[in-house]
Formats: C-alpha cells, sequence, structure tokens
C-alpha cells in the first residue's frame, strides 16, 4: 500500500460522515483498506466513484467534549467526538490514544451494529505499517468518534469483560467451561424477529437462557489463550456462516468480522486488554447469532473453492462491501487454521447478497 491509493481514498472519504441515511454505517473506509490490502489498489478509486455519492457530509459539532461518560453512545454528538479524537491524535501516539481508549468503548461493541470496533481494526490494520502517513492517524480518529458516539453494550455482556479484566472478584463459580464450538451451538434465539437490530438487541434480556449462555464460554487465563479464543471464534463464525448466512446474509457478516477486527487490534493493545478483548468479542457474535441466526442451520452449501487470491479477487469484482470485508476475514481465518472450508463463506456471500 505504499503507493498512496489508500490515503488518496480515505482523503476522499474524511470529508463524510461516518453514517447516511439516518443509522446506516459508511462502509468506505473499511472496503477500501480491504481492497488495498490485497492488491486491488486499481479498483479503490472506481469503486468510491460509486460508492460515495450514498453519503452524507461530514456532522458538525455541537460543543467540545468534556464529561465523556455522559457523551458515550449519543449520536447527536459524533460531530464532537470525532473533532475529540482527531485533536488526540494530533497531540498523542496512535497507540497511546488506543490503549487508553479501547478499555473506555469495549463494552459498547454493539456500537453501529459492530461497524465501531470493525472499522477500528481496519484503521489499527493500516497504521501499522511503515508507510502510515496522517490520513490513516485521521482515519482512526473519525472510527473511535463513530464507536464512541454510537456505543452500545451486548445485554449481560458488562460483567464478564469485567471480570476478564479482573475488575471483579471471581467468587461465583460461575464462570464458563465449554470450548467456543460448544458455546456457540448453545446459543439461544429471539422469537420475534422483526425489528432491525436495536430492537432484536433490546430482546435479549427477557431470554431465560441468553445470559447463562454467554456466560458458558471458557475464559482466557492468559494472552496467548485469549488469542488463540478469538482466532477460533473467527474461525467457527466463518463456517456457521455457511449454515445461518440465508436467513440474514448482510447482518451475520458482522459475527465473523467483529471478532476479526479485535484480533487484529491484538497486536497495539497493552497484553493485558487481550482476554477483555476476547469476552467482548465473543458477546458480539452470540449477540448477532442469537438474534439473526436461525435455530436450525442448513447443511453447508456447496461452493466452489477457489485459491485464496481468487477468493478476494472475486469478491472485489462483486463489490458489495459485505462481501468484500468477509472474503477479507476470512482470508485471515484461512491463514491462520488451514481450513479450506471458510473460502466457501466468501463465495457463499457472494451468491446471496
Amino acid at each position: 500500500m505504499s503507493d498512496g491509493i489508500l490515503d488518496e481514498a480515505y482523503e476522499r472519504l474524511h470529508h463524510t460522515g461516518p453514517e447516511y441515511e439516518g443509522w446506516l454505517s459508511n462502509h468506505g473506509p473499511m472496503a477500501v483498506e480491504a481492497l488495498a490490502r490485497h492488491g486491488h489498489q486499481q479498483r479503490v478509486h472506481r469503486w468510491l466513484d460509486h460508492y460515495l455519492g450514498r453519503l452524507d457530509e461530514l456532522p458538525r459539532g455541537l460543543r467540545p467534549i468534556d464529561d465523556w461518560r455522559a457523551a458515550l453512545g449519543d449520536p447527536k454528538r459524533a460531530g464532537d467526538w470525532l473533532a475529540y479524537f482527531d485533536r488526540q491524535l494530533r497531540e498523542h501516539p496512535w497507540r497511546e490514544v488506543l490503549g487508553t481508549w479501547w478499555p473506555r468503548l469495549l463494552p459498547g461493541i454493539a456500537a453501529g451494529a459492530t461497524h465501531g470496533v470493525i472499522r477500528v481494526g481496519h484503521a489499527v490494520r493500516a497504521l501499522d505499517t511503515p508507510d502510515a502517513g496522517p490520513q490513516r492517524r485521521t482515519e482512526l480518529g473519525q472510527a473511535l468518534g463513530y464507536w464512541a458516539a454510537r456505543w452500545q453494550p451486548v445485554p449481560g455482556a458488562d460483567r464478564l469483560i469485567d471480570l476478564a479484566a479482573g475488575d471483579q472478584p471471581n467468587d461465583s463459580g460461575d464462570r464458563g467451561a465449554v470450548d467456543v464450538a460448544t458455546a456457540l451451538a448453545g446459543l439461544p434465539r429471539i422469537d420475534d424477529r422483526s425489528g432491525g437490530i436495536l430492537d432484536r438487541l433490546g430482546r435479549l434480556p427477557r431470554v431465560p437462557r441468553w445470559e447463562p449462555a454467554l456466560a458458558a464460554l471458557r475464559p482466557a487465563r492468559t494472552p496467548a489463550e485469549a488469542e488463540r479464543g478469538l482466532t477460533t471464534l473467527v474461525h467457527r463464525a466463518g463456517l456457521d456462516y455457511l449454515r445461518f448466512g440465508h436467513a440474514a446474509p448482510v447482518m451475520l457478516v458482522h459475527a465473523v468480522t467483529a471478532p476479526t477486527a479485535v484480533l487484529r487490534t491484538l497486536p497495539a493493545l497493552d497484553r493485558a486488554l487481550w482476554a477483555p478483548s476476547l469476552a467482548a468479542a465473543w458477546a458480539a457474535t452470540a449477540a448477532m447469532t442469537s438474534v439473526y441466526a436461525p435455530a436450525d442451520g442448513i447443511a453447508p452449501p456447496t461452493v466452489p473453492v477457489a485459491p485464496p487470491a481468487e477468493v478476494f479477487a472475486r469478491a472485489a469484482r462483486h463489490g458489495d462491501e459485505h462481501v468484500v470485508k468477509l472474503a477479507d476475514a476470512v482470508l485471515d481465518a484461512h491463514a491462520a487454521t488451514g481450513d479450506d472450508r471458510l473460502l466457501a463463506a466468501a463465495g457463499y456471500a457472494g451468491q446471496l447478497i
């Protein structure tokens, strides 16, 4: 990405807001980073030419952020949050800003249907290169600002994250003891599938099995266990897309891309934050599964599996931002696990979306 095309794309995108049409997430920065990362720089500007027309202008601020806790999760303060993080990243190293704000934002991982953390993951990956320039710091600031403005917890996840961080005594004896695959298989489903993600997440507290299922995952006791847990979570969520993706082809992409974003961010974080990061990522994937996946999955479809480079090339030709981002995520998971079944998920998303 040394040719500067990604930075040019960021320049174009940073005049636009993090959302459009009132609540839809701006996927532009995430998609162009994935395209550039996988060697498709020649598509970046053409893709943007089609995408930019749907976006809104950068929101104006109301007043400076002073009490940050009171302003978390207030979308009306989006312009204030963007200005705040722009200033922070001009005055401090980006890893310092990220390290300060990651534990504050992590409990609100459902922000923007998990797009807050996903955008941060792409921004961190773009910054972790020798040629990272000011446009990439600006992108991280806009990603963090969006997460802060839309900050939203997954019901029941706060205690899980606090326990993983060591902020609460573990004296209840109810910490989880099952692996990722078993925990995913044990998730309940909401009965009422109407409405958007806010409505659906709001129904989770009324599902009796939700909080026990959320607490069932075996916690990470070391940073290495947290990294392995996240790798496995992305792997299993990618395979689950083949079984459940037909029910909500777009929304279930985020059950894969949200933990991928957390996994990508780990190397830039203090290792003490890795275990709570796994807890939050698990909560995000669990919530997306419980509110969008059907109770019974279908047999995984037969999708021709291409070599990894061709998998992404097909996603790039398809052009949908969710297909591009899922291909990007499952290629990471495939590189980590060698499981060729993951490669079919990107092609399947391309058929469904």
